[in-house]
């Protein structure tokens, strides 16, 4: 079992590092321009943001509404740190992302802890008082910049580490939810009771989840600012909530091969359209819309792509070729 991991890891890996170098070597041919290069950074940002919810909402079933306002916290914690200049260059990044990160767990914890006793939709209720309540208070604060949002802060983040943290942060909670912690996730969202009496701590692994979104929606939040060089508090409103949970929603609640697919394509899309300016949003509501009414389980439902799997299923075709 180790081995077949490992070497599913290892798969994954090479199938990632080649996207990679396909997408570089279109870059520096100019056939993606600028412009979509910038596109495909928020896309990887949007991914980390709608994987990290996914664990909450569609693995645990607790609907949050104030993932903006977690990723508001790690992008001015983050923006903060860079500007100081405490570590040059990337390192000075990665210190931003892991503060940023820690900062919405703090919060995290200050909600979810007395929040997720609870039973019903209470989660949801007070996850979007937080996000607003964040948003204000940033605005309020000096050292944010107030109102008129936070310049000056180093542009650090490219297409190199804003993909390969996504793909960091997708290995990681693939591999958490796999694990007993992820199966237990996964029995408390299909009967909280039932695994409540077979001994697992509900309020432990609702928190645990919980605060692990948090944690990478910070991530993601850091690696925004230190790519848009500028922040306002406007930015993360409830509407940046709405449009991380249409993500998940529409890729498949509890998949995140689907968050993924339906990050990067409601990243794109818009781009996609910009000829079309006239009947861009137009276009786009009706695709999504198409979307609820033929599909309403998702692009992908609950099902995950897995490239080891579809490699042994090639496996007998090919031999039977051969002979």
């Amino acid at each position: 079992m180790k081995k077949h991991t490992l070497a599913s890891y290892l798969v994954n890996f090479v199938a990632a590092a080649a996207v990679y170098i396909l997408i570089t070597a279109l870059m520096n041919g100019g056939v993606i321009s600028r412009q979509y290069q910038g596109v495909l950074v928020f896309a990887c940002i949007n991914c980390i943001l709608a994987v990290s919810l996914n664990l909450t909402t569609g693995f645990l079933g607790e609907i949050a509404l104030g993932h903006a306002g977690f990723m508001s916290i790690g992008a001015y914690t983050g923006a903060l740190i860079t500007k100081a200049d405490l570590l040059p260059g990337t390192p000075g990044l990665l210190l931003g992302m892991l503060a940023g990160g820690l900062v919405a767990v703090i919060f995290a914890l200050f909600i979810g802890l007395p929040v997720l006793r609870l039973k019903g939709d209470y989660l949801a209720i007070v996850t979007l008082g937080f996000g607003e309540i964040i948003r204000v208070i940033v605005e309020a604060l000096p050292f944010t910049g107030g109102a008129k949002g936070l310049t000056g802060i180093p542009r650090l983040t490219n297409f190199t580490i804003a993909y390969w943290v996504m793909v960091a942060v997708i290995a990681i909670l693939f591999a958490f939810i796999r694990s007993r912690h992820g199966r237990a996730i996964i029995a408390i969202s299909q009967d909280d009771i039932a695994s409540e009496a077979a001994g697992i701590p509900n309020t432990y692994y609702k928190t645990l989840a919980f605060t692990i979104a948090a944690f990478f929606a910070g991530v993601a939040g850091c690696l925004f600012a230190n790519y848009m060089g500028i922040l306002g508090a406007k930015t993360f409103n409830f509407l940046k909530s709405i449009d991380i949970l249409v993500i998940v929603v529409l890729g498949g609640m509890g998949s995140f091969t689907g968050s993924i697919v339906a990050a990067f394509g409601l990243t794109l899309l818009p781009e996609l359209l910009r000829g079309f300016d006239q009947y861009r949003m137009l276009v786009y509501s009706i695709a999504l819309i198409l979307m609820m009414m033929f599909r309403p389980s998702g692009l992908m439902g609950g099902y995950e792509f897995s490239l080891t799997r579809l490699i042994y299923k090639l496996k007998p075709k090919r031999k039977e070729a051969t002979k």
